[in-house]
């Protein structure tokens, strides 16, 4: 399942229409943002907690917006301390004229700039009905960012499964090329030595050397242990156990220290092309995991 998603869902009450609007990112956490009108400041828990019931991880926003139907009468919220603007535009005037400056063109933008100018009223109490209204959209919206999350995730599998295959193509591939390579090395060695005419060697001493470099090189210990990791990441991901994504990161990341080792070991510029594309898979691999929850 992916972390990305986004859920929209719409409720009524009989004074009320009620919008709740979620959109998730990756996070390595919860990261709950919750926007939603002062009148509902009281269910804010509630909300909270029944959205980190459901989505446990991803950089969430969550938007909750009403309006009221037509013909409803609105109880307003705050109002205009009239006495307090009155001082204040008193205090201009006379700084105005102490000063020899103009007074403002547009009081009221710098009236309403000043603390204490709007002065903040109870706020209308929410019915029982109209909370339910709020956690039934509040609960639609989840549901349907859930239904994104799972389609998100199945492209991100295929995207995954993909790149695994990619990835044991070319370390199948890498057979052939690390044979050459070791007659190449032995090669290379023994008509380095004919080149300097007066020089007198031990040729078993030679042998048991040739042979402890040559292992130095040898990579069939790195290809076992990557593939490994790559059937290991493929059998994670076919897990019903849910909250995977981490535990595939450290999995990537074990394949990651295989396939730098195989290039370091490689000094063949074959098997080096198939390491860099390799590498190319992986770094895809690791960028999408992120989004996996």
């Amino acid at each position: 399942m992916s972390m990305t998603g986004f859920g929209k869902s719409v409720a009524e009450s009989s004074k009320k229409k009620i919008c709740v609007e979620i959109k998730s990112l990756n996070s390595k956490q919860l990261d709950l943002n919750v926007r939603l009108p002062y009148s509902y400041r009281e269910h804010e828990l509630k909300v909270r907690s029944m959205i980190g019931s459901r989505l446990e991880r991803g950089k969430v926003d969550v938007t909750i917006t009403t309006e009221t139907h037509p013909g409803v009468a609105v109880a307003l919220t705050s109002s205009l301390n009239i006495d307090v603007m009155r001082e204040y535009k008193r205090q201009i005037e006379q700084a105005s004229a102490a000063l020899g400056i103009s007074e403002p063109v547009d009081w009221y933008s710098v009236l309403m700039r000043f603390a204490d100018v709007v002065h903040a009223d109870n706020a209308e109490e929410v019915d029982e009905e109209e909370c339910e209204a709020l956690m039934t959209a509040l609960a639609q919206a989840v549901e349907e960012l859930m239904t994104h999350r799972r389609v998100e995730g199945e492209a991100l599998e295929r995207f995954f499964s993909e790149r695994i295959d990619t990835i044991s193509s070319l370390l199948a591939s890498i057979e052939p090329f690390e044979k050459e390579r070791v007659m190449r090395i032995r090669q290379r060695i023994e008509e380095s030595l004919s080149k300097i005419p007066v020089a007198e060697y031990d040729k078993g001493r030679l042998e048991q050397e040739m042979i402890f470099y040559i292992e130095k090189l040898d990579v069939n210990e790195e290809k076992q242990r990557l593939a490994k990791h790559l059937a290991y990441f493929m059998e994670t991901m076919a897990s019903a156990t849910p909250g995977q994504g981490k535990k595939l990161g450290f999995i990537a990341q074990e394949m990651g220290r295989e396939i730098n080792t195989l290039g370091s070991k490689s000094n063949h510029a074959e098997m080096q092309a198939i390491v860099v594309k390799m590498k190319d898979a992986l770094e895809q691999i690791k960028e999408q995991v992120l989004n996996v929850m």
